[in-house]
């Protein structure tokens, strides 16, 4: 299977999969406001990720899904929150009227909380995991979306408005706001096997996807001057627009472009010590994220 065809239909299953979780009887405003933001599209990289890790490390078939469900959700809910007024006040996400636009900043706000709190429901009902790789899980989703892993990262990214950082705590801002998820993407998938990741494993993985987050922040940093609003499908400009500091603003297009290639080059190392096949399609994900175009 191809990356592409490999990415399309970790997409479609997981499309359908997540449309069925939210066929229960809810408040239907409310309903409507997470299925507008789940049901959207978008990249769907951090399942993708869950699911690659999964399989590259000869995880029973299909047990990622669930996990790579909960992960999106637990994603979109800090899309939602993340676009508020409150935070970075933005009009437009994957195309389309932000949630608090399309609805109102209170509904938004429940849709986001809701989704977070069936990020964790969802894990809890995986099937094909036992008991204690569940329980790992909710932990590993919990620290990593928490105040030490995305939350602590916006926060310091809201703090960091109109100032000058160094690369130093650029880098930490991103590890946490961007990178503590798409880590977090390759420790639930390895979870998959049902067995305790051995000591070295873990440290490869958290190499792997700091690294990554890293090149995929690099990434976008060059996306939001290069590219058009109708490409990236939120405003272009954005971050000038809030005089946050880049990686270009700091490093020049060409000196990012560099660095999001070294950060590419040290992801690709930790595979190699993971001992992950040339063919796995964490190898193509790592340069998909370096090359993409939105």
């Amino acid at each position: 299977m191809t990356f592409a065809s490999f990415q399309n239909d970790t997409r479609q299953r997981l499309e359908q999969h997540l449309n069925q979780q939210l066929q229960q009887p809810v408040a239907s405003r409310l309903a409507e406001a997470m299925r507008y933001s789940l049901l959207d599209g978008g990249k769907r990289l951090r399942p993708t990720l869950v699911r690659a890790a999964a399989e590259s490390l000869s995880a029973e078939p299909d047990t990622w899904l669930y996990p790579a469900a909960a992960l999106e959700m637990m994603h979109v809910y800090s899309l939602i929150h993340d676009d508020l007024p409150a935070m970075d006040d933005d009009d437009l996400r994957r195309g389309k009227a932000t949630n608090h636009r399309a609805f109102d900043e209170a509904t938004a706000i429940l849709a986001g909380d809701a989704l977070q709190s069936l990020a964790f429901e969802h894990l809890s009902l995986s099937p094909g995991l036992t008991a204690d790789t569940r329980l790992a899980m909710v932990g590993i989703l919990a620290r990593q979306a928490g105040h030490a892993g995305m939350v602590g990262g916006q926060m310091l990214d809201l703090q960091a408005e109109g100032q000058q950082l160094g690369l130093d705590d650029l880098a930490r801002i991103h590890r946490l706001k961007t990178g503590a998820l798409i880590e977090s993407a390759l420790h639930l998938g390895a979870l998959c096997t049902n067995a305790p990741l051995p000591d070295a494993t873990r440290a490869a993985l958290t190499t792997f996807g700091q690294a990554l987050g890293l090149a995929f922040q690099i990434t976008d940093d060059m996306l939001d001057v290069t590219a058009d609003t109708a490409t990236l499908g939120k405003p272009q400009g954005s971050d000038a627009a809030l005089n946050k500091s880049t990686y270009v603003q700091l490093l020049g297009l060409d000196g990012a472009r560099r660095e999001a290639q070294q950060q590419t080059d040290a992801a690709l190392a930790a595979l190699d010590q993971l001992g992950i096949d040339p063919a796995s399609p964490l190898r193509a994900l790592t340069s998909y994220v370096l090359n993409r175009n939105h």
